[in-house]
């Protein structure tokens, strides 16, 4: 028997072996440091995110209260101010009849008459009503009401009942829909 013959391939098999062995240690080590920077990023980003979050919803609650603060900045006592449909005519273009939250864009009649079931019937009574408790009064009409958006309306609404006629007329036609 040849002892080459047999001690070239056990020589050559575990020259192999160890370095099978080295290369798989090198390379976890360069996955658990990988793995280790992914989880650092992933962590740094969820923070980040976080931090978005929070300064979203403190920038809406600010928008919120200002937009509260200057609908009710317009505001004036319901018996001050008298309804000219001869005025409101000329202006708009079209017939209007006092109280009809119709004129305000984006309310059609079906709107108008959930409004009227859920207590706001005066453009004053809508002007002063918030822009979510508009949106729980379409909520609940359904699926169909739930998809419009109120913001715009109180003050569509305050501007009718103030008898701003041009004012109405000329924020509605940079609207769509309804919406800024």
């Amino acid at each position: 028997m040849n002892i080459p013959c047999i001690l070239i391939p056990i020589l050559i098999g575990l020259i192999c072996g160890i370095l099978g062995y080295l290369l798989g240690k090198m390379n976890s080590k360069n996955d658990d440091s990988l793995s280790a920077s992914l989880q650092a990023d992933l962590d740094a980003c969820k923070a980040n995110t976080r931090n978005l979050n929070a300064k979203i919803a403190t920038l809406e609650a600010d928008l919120a209260a200002k937009t509260k603060a200057s609908v009710q900045s317009f505001a004036t006592a319901p018996a001050d101010i008298v309804f000219d449909a001869g005025l409101a005519a000329n202006v708009l273009g079209k017939k209007i009849k006092e109280n009809d939250l119709k004129i305000v864009e984006g309310i059609g009649p079906k709107i108008e008459a959930l409004f009227n079931a859920s207590g706001i019937n005066t453009w004053y009574e809508l002007s002063q009503a918030s822009t979510e408790k508009m949106q729980s009064i379409l909520d609940a009409g359904g699926e169909n009401y739930a998809m419009h958006n109120p913001s715009t309306w109180a003050k569509q609404a305050l501007f009718a009942y103030q008898g701003k006629w041009q004012d109405l007329k000329e924020w509605q036609e940079n609207l769509l829909g309804g919406k800024e």
